[in-house]
């Protein structure tokens, strides 16, 4: 976007009518996250008002902020000052970004906002246009809607985003109508028909809407259509308000049916007819089509494409235009919507037909012919498919007609009923695509945006309803997958209730095994119309649809819809394209395969139905034999010398092959979603599953520790262990006590973590020398460091370091020595810790092991740090902090920030180590991690008050604190100290 006033070549610009940008001159500016973003247009929205730290708190999160929200809401304001104000140091220059009281506000000019130029503009526009100046009206008009670039503050979270996107869209949509206005005032009636059209079914309810529409159709000579979006209009307001139309409204209708000369009616149009001359009977047009939807939402691009391709008809063949798409997605009202804005351009007349091509009995080409035949004003109907369509082709070959076949089965059914010359055109829908016709043009119907699904359930329930439970509607939209007939009839259940809030259907529609029978209203059902397309299938495409749909995973790709089917990679293919092509599957890339959420449910809902477990459970088993060794072969390869736990039970396969390390973590990246959702449908099967569920659970955590997942493998880890405990099976409990314990260390529950390692330990042949029984116990050893008790955790760490010498584990007595290391320098054996800790280093390098490498060089960091050596020390973490970056551990590189800033603090490296804290805290809010939260916090905090900022230093060692305080770590005792000498020093009594 290009404002037209700007103060200066390098002054800075924002926009919010679209996605949120910024420039400086032409220099567009890294705005960050999406939650700063949220901040900055709060800032922005307020013009310059101070804004509070609760209510930019309530604006981003709503009622349900994190725990460290106001610590993160400070790092995202400082992040913008940053990037707004990058010489902010120099104090010549005026601040932009100023902390006022509680909160924060952004003093920048009115013409650096493109909302404000907006606003401008407009103001100025509708003064023109008072004083009687139409055209400068309308060119101010034009100026200030070209400032849009998209929907309004595109992809900023938070309430107060939301309820800013529906002020700016309703601005945008009532300037546009005064735009129209101007534009009808100076005779331009004929550009702003499309326009009109669009907002005015965009926005059924805007009378102001219908009745421009209705001036600038009566002024460009189709007076009938002009009285035909009055008699709409009426019907929709007294349906859905009971009311009649206003007098805006009204007075137009009667003007236009009294031909009132102010309105400037058009010339008379030219009519012509088909000529009589015995051969072609000469009939009145028929007019076919079904009645048009008053409530059409959306699909503004689509519609405008679709009217230009049935406009330009006039080829040397006929026009064939094919909608696929999945049951529900709106094909037929998109259809029957576009043939009405276009009905014009056809005068000899609409045909249509219900094909039936989804139903037990398609129609019959010949049955339909002799209807259209018959509509054509022939009496006497030749008997042959042939002779019939012979005929049809003849009658229409002097006709402009337009010809909408709806729901075809296939090209077979469809071909006999396209005309033979140019001049007619055919609108088809169908679920399938129909690539036989040639030349057709084949458009896939795709569900609506959120915003057009928004629009859709508004214009049924009201406006106003909608708009009170923004979030509430956004969910009822969402379970409805964006499915228009799902949405309607949602939107109709809603309507039809007035007791309920939307938040009430939306409870409903959360339960997913009940949203199918939600999703009902007399003879509407989503299940229904879905049904028809799997009553179509062949068995062994049904089965398939089936089967895919055991694991809830986003998509498949095809080695796994391979395995779940049980046949070889040629076949899979095949079945699951001849899904796609049947619209009961999508294929957005090629070689993965997902469905649409309500299909996904459908298809569930058979299983159950069908109750064919053992066919089932054996296609969750092959995908997992696949699964398993290629999430073994994938950590081998990141980590080479690394010894994982053997498989509970033999595998069958050998999985995928990966040959290097970014090939492997790009396999986890793509697939990490469907190995959670493999193991999550395991877990709840047989025991046969259980163990192998659990297998590639543990060895997912192996390579990567990503809290963000926590939830939902806490709750696959309590079906596995409730399940585990029913099978009597104690190696499995093991095991999923120890998947438990190393969860909760990752995410700071270190009691539970505790609790579970000692269950997993104790479950353990106390005999086996084997590789989990050396992570187990080296896992709670940290545990024990963690929490001050270095004296229990050494027994733990000596006993996995003798197992690791035992079974040739080199990189795992690296990492025991390593944690060795810290114990013995908790329990005042500095030198040994030392020389632990070097050694570590030592055979870490010597094993060639990155990850390894990088945790050793962090652990010898962090015990120089301690015993005096900060210059050592700083060098070992950054060296550290390179490889975690280089391995893309996220959570490392976090906690090694937080260490080399606490470094820093004590070489009184101030900024640099206010620069680390700064960006360890990022990653580990990004994360959800609150250890780590909690030790950037507390340097951050330290460093802030050396910098002489004790305001934001105190609030970081107090957020600090209590994230120490929850997790019950001693780390809190120092903070404590902190805070109580820097209340001291300020003569600020300390917080109770």
């Amino acid at each position: 976007m290009e404002l037209r006033e700007t103060p200066h070549s390098h002054a800075l610009r924002f926009q919010v009518l679209g996605p949120v940008q910024a420039w400086r001159g032409d220099q567009p500016l890294s705005l960050g996250s999406p939650q700063q973003q949220a901040v900055l247009t709060a800032l922005l929205l307020h013009h310059g008002r101070p804004v509070t730290t609760q209510d930019l708190v309530d604006g981003i999160w709503g009622e349900r902020p994190p725990p460290q929200a106001v610590a993160a809401l400070r790092t995202y304001v400082s992040r913008l000052r940053t990037v707004i104000e990058p010489h902010r140091e120099n104090r010549a220059r005026a601040e932009l970004l100023v902390s006022v009281s509680d909160g924060y506000a952004l003093r920048i000019p009115a013409e650096a906002l493109d909302a404000s130029v907006f606003d401008t503009r407009s103001a100025e526009a509708m003064a023109a246009r008072a004083a009687g100046d139409a055209e400068t009206a309308h060119r101010l008009l034009v100026s200030a809607l070209s400032l849009w670039t998209g929907r309004p503050l595109a992809g900023v979270p938070g309430p107060y985003a939301d309820a800013q996107r529906l002020r700016l869209a309703e601005r945008q949509v009532t300037v546009g109508e005064e735009r129209c206005a101007s534009a009808l005032d100076i005779g331009l009636h004929a550009e702003v028909v499309s326009e009109l059209s669009s907002l005015a079914a965009e926005h059924p309810l805007r009378e102001r809407l219908r009745e421009l529409l209705m001036l600038a159709l009566y002024r460009c000579g189709r007076q009938a259509e002009s009285l035909g979006v009055y008699a709409d209009t009426r019907k929709l307001l007294i349906e859905e308000l009971g009311v009649e139309p206003g007098a805006g409204l009204a007075t137009m209708h009667s003007r236009i049916l009294a031909a009132d000369p102010t309105l400037i009616p058009p010339r008379p149009a030219e009519v012509s007819g088909p000529e009589a001359d015995g051969s072609v009977p000469v009939i009145s047009p028929p007019a076919q089509l079904p009645a048009d939807v008053s409530d059409f939402s959306g699909r503004t691009a689509l519609v405008d494409e679709l009217r230009d391709v049935l406009r330009n008809a006039t080829g040397q063949a006929v026009v064939v235009t094919s909608l696929a798409g999945i049951g529900g997605v709106g094909k037929t009202t998109l259809a029957v919507h576009v043939a009405h804005s276009v009905r014009s351009e056809f005068p000899d007349g609409q045909l249509y037909v219900d094909l039936r091509g989804a139903g037990a009995s398609p129609a019959d080409p010949a049955v339909v012919l002799g209807d259209f035949l018959h509509t054509l004003g022939v009496t006497e109907v030749p008997d042959s498919l042939e002779q019939r369509a012979a005929l049809y082709r003849s009658l229409l070959a002097n006709r402009r007609m337009l010809l909408l076949l709806d729901n075809a089965q296939d090209a077979e059914q469809l071909t006999p009923l396209i005309p033979g010359v140019s001049g007619c055109a055919v609108l088809a829908t169908s679920r399938s695509r129909l690539a036989g016709i040639p030349g057709a043009h084949l458009i896939d119907v795709e569900e609506l945006t959120p915003a057009e699904a928004l629009a859709l359930f508004s214009a049924i329930v009201g406006e106003q309803r909608a708009a009170a439970e923004p979030e509430a509607s956004l969910a009822v939209v969402r379970a409805c997958g964006f499915l228009p007939l799902a949405v309607r009839i949602a939107a109709a259940r809603l309507a039809s209730r007035p007791r309920w809030s939307v938040s009430d259907l939306a409870r409903r529609l959360a339960d997913q095994r009940r949203r199918l029978d939600e999703l009902q209203l007399g003879n509407l059902a989503v299940e229904t119309t879905i049904g028809l397309g799997y009553g179509q299938l062949q068995p062994d495409e049904a089965r398939a649809f089936r089967l895919l749909s055991l694991v809830d995973s986003p998509d498949l790709p095809l080695s796994s819809v391979t395995a779940l089917l049980g046949v070889d990679e040629d076949r899979a293919e095949d079945l699951a394209e001849a899904l796609v092509e049947a619209n009961m599957l999508e294929c957005f890339t090629p070689g993965r395969y997902r469905y649409h959420d309500l299909l996904r449910l459908y298809a569930q809902r058979q299983n159950e139905k069908l109750q064919d477990t053992a066919d089932q459970h054996s296609a969750v088993l092959r995908l997992l034999d696949l699964l398993l060794p290629t999430m073994r072969n994938a950590a081998q390869v990141i980590e080479p010398d690394d010894q994982l736990p053997e498989p509970m039970d033999r595998l069958v396969s050998n999985g995928l092959g990966l040959t290097t390390s970014s090939d492997a973590q790009e396999w986890l990246r793509a697939e990490v979603a469907l190995l959670l959702s493999a193991v999550e449908a395991a877990v709840q099967g047989p025991s046969e599953l259980l163990r192998p569920a659990v297998d590639l659970l543990i060895v997912l955590a192996s390579v990567m520790e990503d809290p963000t997942h926590g939830p939902r493998v806490r709750r696959i880890l309590a079906i596995a262990d409730t399940n585990a405990q029913s099978y009597n099976d104690a190696v499995a409990l093991a095991r999923t006590h120890f998947a438990l314990g190393t969860l909760q260390q990752v995410t700071g529950e270190f009691q539970g973590a505790e609790l579970s390692l000692r269950r997993s330990l104790a479950l353990q042949d106390p005999d086996d020398v084997t590789p989990l029984r050396s992570t187990t116990a080296n896992t709670l050893g940290v545990i024990l460091s963690i929490a001050s008790r270095p004296a229990e955790a050494l027994p733990f760490f000596e006993q996995a370091l003798a197992i690791g010498h035992k079974i040739g584990y080199p990189i795992g007595e690296a990492r025991v020595l390593g944690n060795i290391a810290r114990a013995q320098l908790d329990v005042g054996q500095s030198d040994s810790a030392i020389r632990s800790a070097q050694e570590a280093v030592t055979k870490a390098r010597a094993s060639a092991n990155g990850p390894c490498l990088a945790d050793t060089l962090y652990q010898l960091g962090v015990v120089l740090s301690t015993t005096g050596s900060p210059t050592a020390a700083a060098e070992h973490l950054r060296e550290a902090h390179r490889l975690y970056r280089s391995q893309q551990n996220r959570l490392r590189e976090g906690y090694t920030l937080a260490r080399l800033s606490t470094n820093l603090l004590a070489d009184r490296q101030y900024p640099d180590a206010a620069e680390a804290a700064d960006e360890s805290l990022a990653i580990a809010q990004e994360m959800d991690a609150a250890y780590c939260q909690g030790l950037a916090n507390a340097a951050l905090g330290e460093a802030l008050l050396e910098l002489g900022q004790p305001a934001r230093g105190l609030a970081c060692l107090q957020e600090a604190h209590a994230l120490f305080t929850r997790l019950g770590v001693p780390e809190a005792l120092p903070v404590r100290d902190l805070i109580d000498q820097q209340h001291t020093e300020s003569l600020i009594p300390p917080a109770p």
